[in-house]
């Protein structure tokens, strides 16, 4: 078998910048996606369906690594394209299976959330060596969902009453790299963000950012979900380990 890694989700937020950093360290690296890209680019190409099975054994069959950052926002896809990908894996005989999981993923049953816990224990129940890392909300997720609700008539900018701990996906994919290129671990600590801040903050960070004035109106939700996000479910204050505050990710994007 060959050394080379294969990552799904190649061309997603997280998934290019981790191409970029294996690539860079001299590693062999395949992008499998429904859609490959320019040939031209340093990495090769692999054309298969995670949803579907078709073309993914072709895919990995050479993979010493695979690295799993696809995802949906259909926990229920994440679980088949995980199980489609995980008997693949298995009958090439790869060496290491590498799953980017979410922080809280076992403690709110948010659907996206359920989703990535599933896949966890498929994970983990695979014959495959495995690890498993979990990191909160990327910077450019919790900016879209503050710019979708600033997007409501004015003067009232509505934002959930909990709090987030935002991280920058670069950071995650140079953690990722590392265990690309180590042994497989099991479950690795968290990575959180360096900083834990309401939403509300994070609305009057961003409004600030672009230069808009709403008013910033905190909003209860219904729902298990809702009650485990305000009890702080998806956060891991004692992993708080990027770098990169929301405010800086404002003002360095383009």
């Amino acid at each position: 078998m060959s050394d080379s890694v294969v990552v799904t989700g190649g061309t997603g937020t997280l998934g290019r910048i981790l191409v970029d950093r294996l690539t860079r360290r001299g590693q062999d690296v395949t992008v499998l996606s429904r859609t490959p890209g320019s040939p031209e680019q340093a990495h090769q190409w692999a054309r298969a369906d995670l949803l579907t099975g078709d073309g993914v054994d072709e895919a990995v069959k050479a993979a010493a690594t695979i690295v799993h950052c696809a995802t949906s926002s259909n926990g229920k896809k994440d679980v088949v394209a995980a199980r489609n990908l995980i008997a693949a894996a298995e009958r090439a005989g790869c060496e290491h299976l590498l799953y980017i999981s979410v922080v809280g993923c076992d403690n709110v049953p948010f659907s996206y959330f359920k989703g990535k816990y599933e896949a966890e224990l498929l994970v983990e129940n695979a014959a495959t060596p495995h690890t498993i890392l979990r990191a909160t909300q990327f910077h450019g997720f919790v900016e879209g969902l503050i710019a979708a609700l600033a997007k409501l008539p004015p003067p009232i900018l509505p934002v959930p009453g909990f709090s987030y701990q935002p991280i920058a996906p670069a950071e995650v994919a140079d953690r990722l790299s590392d265990l690309a290129t180590a042994p497989p671990a099991g479950r690795v600590p968290d990575m959180g963000g360096p900083e834990i801040r309401t939403t509300k903050d994070l609305a009057r960070a961003y409004l600030t950012a672009t230069g808009k004035r709403r008013k910033i109106v905190t909003t209860r939700l219904p729902g298990a979900s809702f009650r485990a996000f305000k009890q702080g479910g998806h956060l891991t204050p004692d992993h708080a380990v990027g770098r990169i505050t929301f405010d800086q990710y404002l003002t360095s994007r383009p």
